[in-house]
């Protein structure tokens, strides 16, 4: 897959209220389905040759749907499931899984957690334990609030890959780059993060949002984790409340302009066919 244009980061979902209590009536715009054909539309539009698809439902049968899905899809390169990491018999649900190779990763949606410290919960990390004998990567859902958590979390799980999601959801429509700008310098310390520049534009004010509004903490990951451990991500559907599809990957694409080809090639693609180790 050298040289695709992965799209590391979005959702499917067959849209119904008491599902998906989460879409408020402000983002009424994706109050819909979300499928495969739908995707397939605008990453043809917008250039992006596969894609990687997250959880967006925490139960067992969002991640037996999308499977199943990326089984009849073939630009659905990998998945990013969901199972009960803190359950005494994760294990036999990671292994009801492991055979199925589009399964790359786990997440939880821990900035929802009304523990902020949820992370360092011992059968949390037991679980997180478990991920290494399957090949599985982690994806981290977080706040900004939660870096010094998640730096903690990472420091016991030092063999782990971890991924982390939308630049670890900065305060962009407040412009405030600190602290988080000095969390994520020292979480990319650490060899084993990858992070993924998504999630941007809904960080920011919806409607009023500007390119320079963003580009510093683009300029700050890029920094911290540089090329070799970045990668572009959209996080469709909900980008759409803030930003069209192909107006996000033309904003990326900017960016990486002023980068090397190989540098650019890095984060449009060749990081997360990396730290997904995505087949075929």
């Amino acid at each position: 897959m050298r040289g695709m244009v992965i799209d590391s980061h979005h959702h499917f979902w067959a849209y119904s209220g008491r599902e998906y209590g989460w879409i408020s009536q402000e983002m009424a715009t994706i109050r819909r389905d979300f499928l495969p054909p739908h995707l397939r539309e605008v990453t043809q539009q917008a250039g992006v040759d596969g894609v990687i698809s997250v959880q967006a439902r925490q139960s067992l049968d969002e991640t037996r749907w999308l499977l199943e899905m990326a089984g009849e899809n073939d630009f659905i390169r990998g998945v990013v499931g969901w199972v009960p990491l803190i359950a005494e018999d994760v294990r036999d649900h990671l292994a009801g899984f492991a055979a199925n190779r589009k399964l790359r990763a786990v997440r939880h949606v821990v900035q929802d957690e009304p523990d902020d410290r949820y992370l360092l919960r011992e059968d949390f990390n037991r679980g997180i334990r478990a991920l290494r004998e399957f090949d599985l990567r982690y994806d981290i859902l977080i706040y900004e609030r939660h870096l010094p958590q998640t730096i903690e979390f990472v420091d016991r799980h030092p063999g782990q890959v971890f991924i982390l999601d939308h630049v670890a959801k900065p305060k962009i429509k407040s412009r405030q780059i600190e602290p988080w700008r000095t969390g994520i310098r020292e979480l990319a310390r650490r060899a084993n993060v990858y992070c993924k520049v998504s999630g941007m534009v809904t960080e920011a004010h919806w409607h009023l949002w500007r390119e320079e509004d963003l580009r510093p903490y683009w300029e700050s990951a890029l920094e911290a984790f540089g090329t070799a451990r970045l990668m572009a991500g959209s996080d469709w559907p909900v980008c759409l409340v803030a930003c069209g599809y192909e107006q996000w990957w033309e904003i990326i694409r900017g960016w990486t302009a002023l980068l090397s080809k190989g540098e650019r090639a890095r984060v449009l693609g060749e990081t997360a066919v990396e730290a997904y180790a995505l087949e075929g």
